[in-house]
C-alpha cells in the first residue's frame, strides 16, 4: 500500500473521528425509509390483536352482536370483569399461579441448566449420545396415559409436583442453554479451577452469573408456560382450592358458554358468553407483559447468543 493512500485512509478516518458527518446515498435513506414502515407494519398488525381483546372486554354485549368495536370499546362498562373477579376464590387461584410460576420456573431453569451444561461439553464422555437421546424426546413421548399412571402410582396427583414436573424441562431450552453456554469463554472455567473451585463450584459461581441473558429468556419461557397450563390441573387436581387461575377461567368460559344458549334468562350472563373469552385472555396476559420489559434486553441478547452459537 502506498504511503499517500495510507495518509488518505488516515485522514478520512480523523475526520469521521472527528464528527464530520459522512454523506449518506440515496440507496440507504430509500432503505431506512422502507425498514421504518415495514417496521411500523409489523408492530401495528401485531398489536391490533391484543387492543382488540382489551376493547371488547370492555364493550357492551350489543355492540359485540352488531361488530362495533374495534380498537376502542364502545358501551364501556365492568361488568364481565366485575362477574369474573367476583366468581369463586380468585384472588386465591391467582396466589396458586404465582406459586406454581415461581416454584416451577426457579426448579425448571435450574434443571435445565444443569443438564444443558455438560452437554455443552465436547469432551463429555457419550457426548454424542446423550444429545440424540434428548432431541428424540422432542417427536416421541410416553403419553398422556402413562404419564397420568406414573403420576397416580407415584401419589402425586392432586400434589404442587403433578403440576410441575411434567413440564419441568423443554427440550428446545435446554439446546438453546447448551448453545450458549458453549460459547463461553473457557479460560474463565481454567481460572476457576485452578483457584480451587470444584466442577459444581465453578457452575454455579462463574457459569450462571455470566449467563443472565439466556437464564432470563429461560425464566420468560417457563413462567409463561407455567402461567397459562390449565391441562395438567385438569388432570391431576382434584381439589378446587388448587387450581391455577388458568383452569378456573377456562371453567368460567366452559359455563358461561353453555348457559348462553338461545332463552338464557339473565343480560349479564349474555354478555359474559359474548366477551368473556376477551376478558380472561387480558387477565392472563396482562402479568407477563408487566415482567417482560424488566428482562426484555437479556431476553433479545440470550435468544441470539443462544440459538446462534454452538
Amino acid at each position: 500500500m502506498s504511503e499517500e493512500k495510507i495518509k488518505l485512509d488516515l485522514g478520512k478516518e480523523k475526520k469521521i473521528k472527528q464528527g464530520v458527518k459522512v454523506k449518506e446515498s440515496w440507496q440507504f435513506r430509500v432503505f431506512q425509509v422502507f425498514n421504518a414502515i415495514l417496521m411500523i407494519f409489523i408492530c401495528a398488525t401485531t398489536l391490533y390483536p391484543f387492543l382488540y381483546l382489551v376493547a371488547q372486554s370492555f364493550s357492551s354485549e350489543a355492540a359485540i352482536i352488531k361488530g362495533q368495536v374495534s380498537i376502542i370499546p364502545v358501551g364501556f362498562n365492568f361488568t364481565t370483569y366485575k362477574s369474573v373477579l367476583t366468581k369463586g376464590d380468585f384472588l386465591g387461584y391467582y396466589k396458586n399461579t404465582i406459586l406454581y410460576a415461581v416454584i416451577g420456573t426457579f426448579f425448571s431453569v435450574l434443571f435445565s441448566a444443569m443438564l444443558a451444561y455438560p452437554l455443552s461439553k465436547p469432551n463429555l464422555r457419550l457426548n454424542k449420545f446423550f444429545v440424540p437421546f434428548i432431541i428424540f424426546t422432542m417427536y416421541f413421548g410416553g403419553g398422556m396415559i402413562p404419564n397420568y399412571i406414573l403420576m397416580t402410582s407415584l401419589g402425586l396427583r392432586n400434589t404442587v409436583f403433578s403440576f410441575i414436573l411434567p413440564g419441568l424441562i423443554g427440550t428446545y431450552y435446554v439446546l438453546l442453554m447448551k448453545s450458549f453456554f458453549a460459547g463461553l469463554p473457557h479460560e474463565l472455567e481454567e481460572a476457576g479451577e485452578i483457584d480451587g473451585l470444584s466442577k459444581y463450584g465453578v457452575f454455579f459461581r462463574i457459569v450462571l452469573p455470566i449467563s443472565k441473558p439466556i437464564m432470563a429468556t429461560m425464566v420468560l419461557f417457563y413462567m409463561a408456560g407455567y402461567w397459562s397450563n390449565w391441562f395438567n390441573a385438569f388432570l391431576y387436581l382434584e381439589d378446587r382450592s388448587k387450581w391455577p387461575v388458568a383452569y378456573h377461567l377456562r371453567q368460567i368460559i366452559i359455563g358461561a358458554s353453555t348457559s348462553a344458549d338461545p332463552g338464557a334468562a339473565s343480560q349479564e350472563t349474555m354478555q359474559i358468553a359474548a366477551n368473556i373469552k376477551s376478558c380472561s385472555m387480558v387477565l392472563m396476559a396482562v402479568p407477563i407483559i408487566c415482567v417482560y420489559p424488566f428482562i426484555q434486553k437479556y431476553f433479545v441478547q440470550g435468544m441470539m447468543l443462544g440459538g446462534v452459537k454452538g
